[in-house]
């Protein structure tokens, strides 16, 4: 195996080209076009140097998008990893059709989140509304989209509805790693279901519930999807993300350069709190162990 080493390289060697044409070569050309004045069109481009991370910095609107990205992160994140757990748990009981019941909750990761969001947003513009004024609740019916103070609401209601999907799936496989014997165990001992949970289900599953923490801050914090199909930043700019940010102001406002400078900024942001998300939650799985 060691001499005839060629049939590797072969299926290697194309995947890295790939890799490295489609995704690290433009990651690579965005550092670079950080660093310079050029607006994503012209074909002559000056270095700047660090000006355009200094400007980031003083940019009202990137502080915006940031405070409500976190907020919307941290938020969405917690709801979605306590709907999943509770739902995996039930389906992962003794329940007829738990298997069917798996199918439906699985359905909403097949979906893109793009033609999701076009669906919640005709059903919030209209059926909602139309609803509650048919039921006598006027004061209810209105567009959530269109007000500043509710469109937030919107946005995180589509999210935890297409991404529990996934976590779901992920704490079923984590429960059925258990063995029935410490839950057999547990009940001879007289333990509750509530004493089973903190002792022996959670303390189980810390591997699985810190995968799916960090894989799922580090998604909603890229949130632009749902952005782009619910609210396209609005309205006045009440749900922009940064990555929506990036997206509009480096594409179609002329900002590109300086774009990539909060692109690269915001890359090391997530990179950081991901390398601290585990580095907590491991810890946590230590202290179970």
């Amino acid at each position: 195996m060691r001499k005839n080493r060629s049939p590797f390289y072969l299926m290697v060697i194309p995947a890295v080209i790939l890799f490295f044409t489609f995704h690290t070569f433009p990651v690579l050309m965005g550092v670079f076009y950080s660093f310079t004045n050029w607006n994503g069109l012209s074909q002559t481009y000056h270095l700047v140097g660090f000006k355009n991370y200094v400007n980031v910095f003083k940019d009202s609107n990137v502080y915006h998008a940031y405070w409500f990205t976190f907020k919307f992160a941290i938020l969405t994140t917690i709801i979605v990893n306590m709907i999943s757990l509770s739902v995996a748990m039930g389906l992962n009981s003794r329940i007829k059709f738990k298997n069917t019941f798996r199918a439906v909750y699985f359905l909403p990761n097949i979906l893109s989140i793009l033609i999701v969001g076009f669906i919640f947003n005709y059903f919030f513009s209209n059926i909602l509304p139309d609803m509650f004024s048919k039921i006598g609740m006027s004061n209810m019916a209105f567009n959530i989209l269109g007000r500043q103070e509710w469109a937030w609401v919107g946005i995180v209601i589509v999210t935890v509805w297409q991404a529990t999907a996934f976590n779901i799936i992920l704490y079923l496989a984590g429960l059925q790693t258990i063995p029935a014997d410490l839950y057999e165990a547990s009940s001879l001992d007289g333990a509750g279901k509530w004493k089973e949970f903190w002792h022996i289900t959670f303390p189980m599953i810390a591997p699985f519930f810190t995968i799916n923490m960090v894989l799922a801050m580090k998604s909603f914090l890229q949130a632009f999807d749902q952005i782009v199909a619910l609210t396209q930043g609005g309205p006045a700019k009440a749900t922009m993300s940064i990555s929506y940010l990036i997206f509009t102001d480096g594409f179609q406002g002329g900002s590109f350069s300086y774009q990539s400078a909060n692109a690269v900024l915001y890359f090391i942001v997530i990179v950081v709190i991901s390398i601290i998300q585990l580095k907590i939650l491991q810890r946590r799985e230590m202290r179970f162990q």
